[in-house]
């Protein structure tokens, strides 16, 4: 499976090699936005864009709307997931 995780980019630290550092809910982490740029899109332009970010790449932009729809479903899931592991760590073997 493939996980994309939406953080939005809040500044470029390298053009020439296009990295750039995004912020994801709080962690600041540094990833390359060469698949984002094109001739209508430069470097410069990605500041405040909404990414999906997998294994330090930002595959795509998206919008603030559905970043926000993302990482709403990621914490449901992490809480689920929270409370499976606490079931099984509980329960009677």
């Amino acid at each position: 499976m493939c996980l994309g995780i939406p953080g939005r980019i809040v500044k470029i630290d390298d053009h020439l090699k296009k990295l750039a550092t995004v912020d994801v809910s709080g962690v600041r982490r540094q990833v390359n936005i060469a698949c984002i740029v094109n001739e209508t899109h430069s470097v410069d332009d990605c500041v405040g864009d909404w990414v999906l970010i997998h294994v330090g790449f930002a595959m795509s932009r998206i919008d603030e709307h559905e970043a926000a729809e993302t990482l709403k479903i990621l914490t449901e899931l992490g809480e689920v997931q929270a409370e499976m592991e606490s079931m099984r760590l509980s329960s009677v073997h």
